[in-house]
């Protein structure tokens, strides 16, 4: 197992971290984060959002292995230092969504031959959300699931999703599929706006921290997507929202002050996961596992006892 750099001065995590290099059925080059814990009750898998990177987990896999679990993180194709697919880095791009799921499977792989501690569960924030329904859709070996307000819909109005459907429809098609979404940005959102303006967290250090992370090792950060990531997502979210959910124990959240991702595709979805729980957070915005500490720890305590009461179960 070839290691990777895992830059831990910005991660905040726990010691004894490390990371590796895997490779993908398709041939990519993509890693993983892993701070195990020897008497484990089992392994979260950590899957991030769109932009992210193992080391902006750190402080959530600290979080959970003083709650009893080892974490085991992923940079997604595309992200991070994982490889990108296309020359220019700052441009978010994939081939096929689906594609994602090879990713899936190498971490898979990884976890069975490093004997991470069982059962395995999942925790998909945003993108991580929306790759992680269809994962488990597929019949990922976890016995739970919690997501962070998940990409099962992004938040624009009737006029707008109208035009990202057609733009990037057409733009694909005409082999503009590797160009910048109109109206985005290559320089990354933390880097670019400021605290006040902020749609992630209510938290300022927290936003510092984002701040740091992609201030030092510029490397991990990209900025807005490409017209072809942007079709592929879509086409994806509209699959699944077609789809019955998962057999499954499932706990989501979202905030009441979400303005990324499409609160009502959430709340659809759970009113209709046989196995779900909605908890709405009052005042949460998009990143709430990296909120203000009294938010963010209420929800590390709740999930954690989820997944708790899943072991107790199946015992």
């Amino acid at each position: 197992m070839e290691s990777a750099p895992l830059f831990e001065e910005i991660a905040a995590g726990p010691s004894g971290g490390v990371a590796h290099w895997l490779t993908t059925a398709d041939g990519l080059r993509i890693r993983v984060g892993l701070w195990n814990k020897s008497d484990a009750k089992g392994t979260i898998l950590i899957f991030p959002g769109r932009t992210e990177f193992i080391e902006k987990y750190g402080a959530t896999a600290k979080a959970f292995q003083e709650r009893g679990y080892a974490c085991l993180a992923i940079d997604w194709r595309g992200q991070g230092i994982a490889d990108r697919l296309m020359s220019n880095r700052a441009i978010g791009h994939v081939g096929e969504f689906s594609d994602y799921q090879h990713d899936v499977a190498a971490v898979m792989d990884y976890a069975r031959k490093q004997n991470l501690p069982r059962p395995y569960f999942m925790i998909g924030h945003s993108m991580g959300g929306c790759i992680g329904l269809r994962s488990l859709m597929d019949g990922l070996d976890v016995q739970g699931a919690m997501f962070s307000a998940p990409m099962w819909g992004v938040e624009m109005s009737t006029p707008l999703r109208a035009a990202a459907w057609s733009l990037s429809t057409v733009g694909t098609s005409l082999g503009f599929d590797q160009k910048l979404v109109p109206g985005q940005f290559e320089e990354g959102y933390v880097l670019r706006v400021p605290f006040e303006d902020n749609t992630l967290t209510n938290d300022p250090s927290a936003w510092q921290l984002f701040k740091k992370q992609l201030e030092t090792h510029p490397d991990l950060g990209i900025g807005g997507p490409s017209l072809r990531w942007l079709n592929q997502s879509l086409r994806e979210m509209y699959q699944l929202s077609a789809a019955p959910s998962p057999n499954v124990p499932c706990l989501t959240y979202l905030g009441t002050n979400e303005e990324i991702v499409d609160p009502f595709r959430i709340r659809s979805r759970m009113g209709n996961w046989p196995k779900g729980k909605l908890r709405v957070i009052e005042g949460g915005r998009h990143e709430m596992l990296m909120d203000v500490p009294d938010m963010r720890n209420m929800i590390f305590d709740e999930t954690a006892a989820f997944f708790d009461t899943q072991l107790t179960q199946a015992a």
